[in-house]
């Protein structure tokens, strides 16, 4: 449907908001996992039989987390392939000047799309582990997403375009900040190199951007355990 609103590249829109709509929905699933399988099971005092088995509070968050990637993981893979024949069969109908890449380009967009996806379902089970309510988990999760996703797309607006706001270098000097933060997650989205197969769309600091984004996602998978182990069950 998304690629009849345009007649002349209806493969790379239908790709566009195929690969948005990945973005979007795949956290929101992410975090009602989560809040089912840990914060609802703290929340309705479930732990206090999951505990009684001989092994350690780590070896609960562990599973329980790679439950999550791993269901995500195949979520995501489902819903790549689904998308990729779809913009398949719809560029068949008409042969654009500029066609879309559903092979490396593709596949790389999607296993960061993966990587983005990791880095939040580490937060939202170190939410789940110092949050009081479930829908702690959920508005944390997703209003991190939004910053994280947004503010280097913010500081890069107000230096070229200082005219948006009065006072646009004080602006970005305050934006600037969550820089030392945020994992910048905005440029995990390389979908570009898929809509007109240019690999010249990648970020020149590719590397260090995934380094630090597995290490944040190591950090918030670790305070989680280190929470728990110093969890106290009344």
């Amino acid at each position: 449907m998304a690629s009849e609103f345009s007649g002349r590249q209806p493969a790379t829109v239908g790709l566009d908001v195929g690969l948005s709509v990945m973005r979007l929905i795949l956290p929101l699933i992410m975090v009602l996992v989560v809040q089912e399988l840990l914060s609802r099971e703290f929340d309705r005092r479930y732990f206090l039989s999951s505990l009684t088995y001989p092994r350690a509070r780590q070896g609960l968050l562990l599973g329980r987390f790679a439950s999550v990637v791993v269901l995500m993981a195949c979520v995501l893979i489902v819903m790549a392939l689904a998308l990729g024949l779809l913009v398949a069969w719809i560029g068949e109908d008409y042969a654009q000047a500029t066609g879309v890449s559903l092979g490396w380009p593709y596949v790389a967009t999607v296993a960061l799309i993966g990587l983005d996806l990791l880095v939040l379902t580490a937060l939202a089970v170190f939410l789940a582990m110092v949050a009081s309510t479930p829908s702690f988990v959920l508005i944390g999760t997703l209003g991190f997403m939004l910053m994280a996703r947004s503010f280097a797309a913010i500081i890069e607006l107000l230096t070229r375009e200082t005219w948006v706001v009065e006072g646009a270098e004080s602006y970005r000097a305050g934006v600037g900040v969550l820089g030392y933060l945020l994992p910048d997650l905005g440029s995990l989205d390389i979908r570009m190199t898929a809509l007109y197969g240019r690999m010249e769309f990648l970020p020149s600091d590719l590397g260090v951007l995934v380094l630090s984004c597995l290490a944040y996602a190591f950090a918030f998978l670790w305070l989680a355990v280190w929470v728990l182990q110093r969890k106290r069950f009344a």
